[in-house]
């Protein structure tokens, strides 16, 4: 484990391994959820859901419910219309894309299910429930479509309103953008006199399942309409409220609480706020929803689900020319507030870090009788990481040589960078080959591959695989021109404010929305730094748009490389302001004035005033230079120019037991570059996160319905999330190459481990049998899984091709010193 740092506050506060701050009153239960909050006369609801996955609503008897016990009143679709909104969609890939309507409460049709169809109003949520029960819904039951591709077929339509099950195409071309060349041009050239491989590889369904679940209380009682939420997004929630219910924005105040975390699940408007807005306003009385866990499965949204289909060409020596995606992407029943987009989020990541000539992307989205798909930790990388990386090891079996040297055939160097790639985006910086280089270290590559041909040599039932992901991200969700041109229905810039207090503290307002990942914490340390102050005297306000009236709030690994620049920048002002006042003071020209660890001095004397005395002064006005305003505090919003492209590589050995299907991870090494780092202990901490997300998919995780859309997987008996116990120690560490789109050099970090770690592990697995002939295992990668694909390829060895040249990495070149960096093994 990394050491804790307890320096002094007078050490420079950037790199520090600070305790989080927020810690002590999350694990002692001294915080306040949603769940916990508690309103004079508040009511409980309770949803009636569909068990069907497609149906008309007949009719809807509520008389039993309303007579229960403690019931105030049942709604449907039809009593809350007027005033129930609709769950938008922030992100139309196309001009020509189809997006049904998608109400809270639908009046007519449930289109997946567990879709709302009734709200119970009780005094108690075990009354509402029970109630919940007595609600007797007639319904006519249609068809549902609920395999992605047989969807695309239009035989059974998911909305047969719209026509088609198809909602959208999407497409990049680097030929008709003048990035690459034409990809057709290079598989026809390959197929004369090079290398063609095609492969289909299946993103399986995945449940975000946050520790938390969704909860929301609503109080429309005073002069603004008040929403507690669980959520990642507030602002973006308040604007979903007041652009479809007629509320003004103005009268809209939602607060996020402490939330027990997202992974991109609670990035949403969902139908649940939208209800219990509703009911709240038609009662006049303070609501309070929070789901079940069951419920939490079967209707907070999921994520991944794609057919991908890839055609890489390449030279005989292995030298990549093209590679062309062909997607399909299931949205589910309805267009997320930006699940149509998610899918293209890969779209600049399936070349990775390769120096590909020539590139073409194909997205094609539809619906499915199946609950709605929108962002999941990672959000389009990691389908495309995956992809990639899966294929440039079935490159490397082709060539015949180890998966470590065909990338470092073609990744792009360390000196190349600023790197525009085949896709457009311009990379600023990197260094692949020291990362690598650190990893194999780490790693003992050699000696697991020798440990490798001696089991095989010997035939030993339990092989050893090793798989290898060397990845690349965009993240950190910004520019706002480029959104724009996307169609994106936001801006992605961010906001902060640092007030100056009378007694020398100082509070930190944040656009940025926190649900776990330490801001409280990072935020002090950067403004600490930065002013000189003691950490202890920062305090962070977030998660309300009232005490922040301006965010884009969280998602996509844009908290620190947006969010963070906005709070340098606004402290930048405040030492600005404060010259002023320390001339003033110190009868100084501000040109003389200097600062330094909270001291502004006069150049070459000893005289000086500390930012926290200017403040008091400020405060008190009672002396203050007559062209400025007596305030020390400031605003700034950030809008970066690019996105922040961290990568790393991550290595994996699985133990596969050919006989039963078994695997075991048997070592994990990671080495990460996310340029500069504000505090290791946070950021180790969402590496292990990521790492266990990213193996689960690998390994266990998978959403499955039954032939009637009834979700299967739908408690953690069936849906086999992790446990520490069945994850071991992981390897970390880190190289440092520098952002250049913000001051303080820092890369996203929180989707980093999932990307990077699906593809590591099924690259292992896959190596350990390759030589029976496998070349793909989907996903999960179960023991019956692993176990049917020895058995179809006949449990035989020596049909594939075992890699057995080692990569050259030059210790010579500069910038890939392979000690850079300190390891962090830890357990998870």
């Amino acid at each position: 484990m990394t050491a804790v740092d307890d320096r002094p506050t007078t050490s420079p506060e950037i790199g520090s391994a600070r305790r989080r701050k927020e810690d002590q009153r999350l694990i002692t239960g001294r915080t306040k959820w949603t769940d916990n909050i508690q309103l004079p006369g508040m009511l409980h609801l309770a949803m009636v859901r569909s068990p069907f996955a497609h149906a008309k609503i007949a009719s809807i008897d509520t008389a039993e419910a309303s007579a229960a016990p403690n019931v105030v009143r049942v709604f449907t679709g039809h009593d809350i219309a007027d005033i129930q909104g609709v769950n938008i969609t922030a992100w139309p890939i196309s001009p020509d894309q189809k997006t049904p309507d998608h109400l809270p409460v639908p009046l007519e049709r449930v289109s997946h299910t567990g879709e709302i169809v009734a709200v119970v109003v009780a005094r108690s949520a075990a009354a509402a429930r029970d109630a919940a029960e007595l609600v007797d819904v007639d319904y006519e039951e249609l068809p549902a479509i609920l395999d992605l591709k047989e969807a695309a077929n239009d035989a059974v339509l998911a909305h047969p309103d719209l026509g088609t099950n198809k909602s959208a195409f999407w497409q990049l071309d680097s030929a008709a953008q003048g990035s690459g060349g034409d990809v057709g041009e290079a598989i026809e050239k390959a197929r004369q006199d090079g290398i063609v491989i095609e492969r289909e590889y299946r993103q399986q369904r995945l449940i975000p399942a946050f520790m938390e679940p969704r909860s929301t209380v609503v109080d429309p009682t005073g002069e603004q309409v008040v929403m507690y939420s669980a959520t990642q997004v507030p602002h973006i929630l308040r604007f979903c409220i007041a652009a479809t219910t007629g509320l003004p924005e103005s009268k809209i105040r939602v607060i996020a609480p402490d939330v027990g975390g997202g992974f991109g699940g609670k990035l949403q408007s969902t139908p649940e706020e939208f209800a219990t807005l509703a009911v709240a306003r038609k009662l006049g009385k303070p609501c309070k929803y929070t789901e079940t866990r069951s419920e939490s499965m079967i209707s907070a949204h999921h994520g991944r689900d794609q057919w991908q289909k890839l055609t890489l060409t390449a030279e005989k020596d292995g030298t990549v020319t093209g590679l062309k995606v062909d997607l399909m992407a299931d949205l589910g029943a309805y267009a997320a507030i930006v699940g149509g987009g998610v899918p293209v989020l890969g779209a600049w990541m399936f070349n990775a870090i390769y120096k590909f000539p020539a590139y073409q992307f194909n997205c094609t989205t539809y619906y499915t009788n199946k609950t709605w798909v929108d962002a999941y930790r990672g959000a389009g990388r990691p389908e495309a990481t995956f992809a990639i990386e899966r294929l440039m090891d079935e490159l490397a079996a082709e060539v015949g040589v180890d998966p470590l040297e065909i990338r470092e055939k073609n990744w792009i160097k360390h000196d190349e960078f600023p790197f525009t790639s085949v896709a457009g985006m311009t990379y600023d910086s990197g260094n692949y080959e020291a990362a690598t280089a650190r990893a194999k270290e780490l790693f003992g590559y050699d000696e697991l591959r020798a440990e490798q041909k001696q089991r095989r040599e010997s035939g030993d039932p339990v092989q050893l695989g090793i798989g290898v992901s060397t990845f690349t991200e965009m993240c950190g969700l910004a520019p706002s021109r480029v959104l724009g041109s996307l169609d994106y229905g936001a801006g992605g810039w961010e906001s902060a404010s640092i007030r100056m207090l009378a007694t020398g503290t100082v509070e930190v307002i944040t656009g940025a929305s926190a649900h776990g990942q330490g801001h409280e914490t990072a935020w002090s340390q950067i403004v600490a730094d930065r002013l000189g102050v003691p950490f202890e005297n920062v305090e962070v306000l977030h998660g309300d748009t009232q005490i922040a009236p301006k965010g884009m709030d969280t998602y996509g690994s844009r908290s620190l490389v947006v969010g963070g620049e906005a709070l340098v920048r606004a402290a930048d002002k405040v030492i600005e302001k404060a010259k002023k006042f320390a001339a003033h003071s110190l009868e100084a020209s501000v040109d003389d004035i200097e600062f330094s660890a909270g001291q502004f001095t006069v150049r070459g004397t000893d005289k000086g005033v500390g930012i926290s005395d200017l403040a008091l002064a400020a405060f008190a006005a009672h002396d203050y230079p007559e062209d400025v305003e007596p305030s020390l505090d400031a605003d700034a919003t950030f809008d970066p120019v690019n996105f922040s492209f961290p990568h790393g590589t991550h290595l994996c050995a699985m133990e596969v037991d050919t006989e039963t299907g078994a695997t075991k991870m048997r070592k994990y090494v990671c080495v990460d570059d996310i340029g500069n780092i504000i505090n290791p202990l946070i950021v180790e901490g969402q590496v292990h996160g990521g790492l266990v997300q990213g193996i689960a998919q690998a390994l266990w995780e998978g959403a499955e319905y039954d032939e009637q859309g009834t979700l299967v997987s739908g408690s953690f008996v069936d849906y086999t999330l992790p446990t520490a116990a069945d994850t071991i120690s992981f390897v970390t560490d880190h190289t440092t190459s520098p952002a250049t789109s913000n001051s303080l050099g820092t890369k996203g970090v929180g989707e980093a481990g999932t990307i990077a770690s699906t593809p590591a592990v099924v690259n292992a697995i896959v190596d350990a049998v390759r030589d029976r002939g496998i070349d793909d295992i989907e996903m999960p990668c179960t023991p019956e899984r692993v176990w049917k694909a020895i058995q179809s390829a006949g449990g035989r060895q020596g049909a594939g091709v075992t890699p057995t040249q080692q990569p050259h990495f030059d210790e010579g070149t500069p910038n890939q010193d392979p000690s850079a960096g300190t390891t962090d093994g830890a357990v998870q």
